[in-house]
């Protein structure tokens, strides 16, 4: 009896459980018998959700549960996308030809879907006409020939009012509660960025406000699929908004301070965030920035980085610009083409140049071996500015150090040790390819990304000012 009674009780929990879930039922007759995919946000990344074969008729139904609330995509076999919401207790349904033909597409059933569908098609044409409305009003106001004309210019100011309380109104009466009443403003806010740094720099201090008012710990922006647009945004706004770059840096610096402060309850949303940050600072050069972000994460006492991200970050602050490089002693095997066996430097300190780079890469290094390239094609170049180049290898192996760094013709040394190796720890590398500029007394000038932005220093610091 209590067997019977158990097995009843599971099937009822199972029978609650697969009703409870939410479904996307779609008809695309260009579907027909392909695979479909759902796929969800979960931060930067995505996630599989449910998969299922469309029949015959291009017929499909996909499920869903409470966690997967939020935004997630269709992904038909051709790799066509489409975008939907995933709320509760709102089944989804769609017709249409294909994903890859949305103006095909219809939402028959769901509510928040369809408010989303309604301003994904009408906030972009308002965008594009008050752009025009924007266009005209500055040849009012800077044009002599209509300069004097106030009618058409509060004519135009009118209109340009009237649009966006249409839009603003849009949103004010999205259901309360709804995710898509969080998506929308978030959404209209990250492709604001670069109308207001072109168009509208007056909005630029508001919309920078906006992003420091958001909550990034919000499990909502984790579902969104625009967290990383989102971060980014703001920091690329700054950076365009025609400020001086010390003002720049001090924007830069305040954002920083907010987004740490309003992640250090929770550890692992601020790891992933600030990662994803400092490379993005990282990419586009912004070193006072991401040297700023790594000091405030290391010296903050109430949150703990993970360690391969603090690595990094001691790294950033062991071997910042303005620091001095460690000297090191060529140990291992060392070659050096147009130095004579007597000659050869024993230690970076003896390298007799006014600027030495110092390249850390491998032969098992996949974009090694083209940066390498590259600066050999540089290399005489540099040389007759006074910049010496050593590159310290991590190769286990003899035989393929030889032959890897054999074609350069600058210094190479190898000690066979890898990670190991002391000078990678002392210089606190933890990547290949790493590369460092120093001067003859080897404080660290800089840090390149790119073989072209070294160069780029050195035409520009060496080459036109010596000119």
């Amino acid at each position: 009896m209590k067997k019977n009674i158990i097995i009843i009780v599971f099937l009822l929990f199972t029978s609650v459980f697969v009703y409870s879930q939410n479904t996307i039922t779609g008809t695309f007759s260009g579907l027909a018998n392909q695979q479909v995919k759902l796929l969800g946000f979960n931060g930067f990344a995505t996630y599989a959700i449910d998969s299922v074969q469309a029949d015959g008729k291009g017929v499909f139904k996909l499920r869903y549960s409470k966690q997967d609330f939020g935004m997630a995509y269709l992904l038909a076999e051709n790799e066509k996308t489409f975008v939907v919401l995933l709320a509760d207790k709102e089944n989804l349904k769609l017709k249409g030809l294909n994903l890859a033909l949305p103006e095909s597409l219809k939402i028959i059933e769901g509510e928040q879907n369809i408010l989303f569908g309604q301003y994904a098609t009408e906030h972009p044409r308002r965008e594009q006409t008050l752009s025009a409305w924007d266009y005209l009003a500055n040849i009012y106001q800077k044009d002599s020939l209509f300069a004097l004309h106030e009618v058409p210019k509060q004519a135009i100011e009118k209109e340009k009012q009237r649009i966006k309380k249409e839009d603003s109104l849009f949103l004010a009466t999205l259901p309360k509660g709804s995710y898509v009443s969080y998506y929308l403003p978030l959404r209209k806010l990250v492709s604001s960025v670069a109308t207001a740094a072109q168009y509208r720099t007056e909005e630029i201090p508001a919309t920078i406000n906006a992003f420091r008012e958001i909550d990034y710990a919000d499990e909502r922006l984790y579902k969104s699929g625009l967290l990383g647009e989102t971060i980014e945004a703001q920091f690329w706004l700054i950076e365009n908004s025609g400020r001086s770059s010390d003002s720049v840096y001090i924007e830069m610096a305040k954002s920083i301070d907010g987004l740490i402060d309003n992640l250090l309850a929770d550890e692992q949303k601020l790891n992933e965030i600030s990662e994803h940050l400092f490379k993005f600072l990282e990419k586009r050069s912004l070193f006072q920035a991401s040297e700023y972000l790594a000091i405030k994460l290391l010296t903050e006492n109430t949150c703990t980085v993970n360690d391969d991200f603090s690595a990094q970050l001691e790294s950033y602050r062991a071997m910042k610009n303005g620091n001095i490089a460690p000297d090191f002693e060529f140990q291992g095997d060392v070659i050096a083409p147009g130095f004579e066996t007597a000659h050869i430097p024993k230690t970076l300190s003896a390298v007799k140049s006014e600027y030495t780079v110092v390249v850390f890469g491998a032969s098992w290094c996949p974009t090694c071996p083209q940066e390498l390239l590259q600066i050999s094609g540089l290399y005489e170049n540099w040389k007759q500015h006074n910049v010496e180049v050593v590159f310290v290898s991590l190769d286990e192996d003899e035989t393929t150090f030889k032959s890897f760094a054999g074609v350069f013709p600058f210094i190479s040394t190898c000690d066979y040790q890898k990670w190991e190796s002391p000078i990678v720890k002392d210089y606190h590398v933890f990547a290949t390819p790493t590369t460092f500029l120093l001067n003859n007394k080897r404080e660290i000038l800089l840090r390149p990304n790119s073989v072209s932005q070294l160069d780029s220093w050195i035409d520009w610091y060496l080459v036109q000012g010596n000119k």
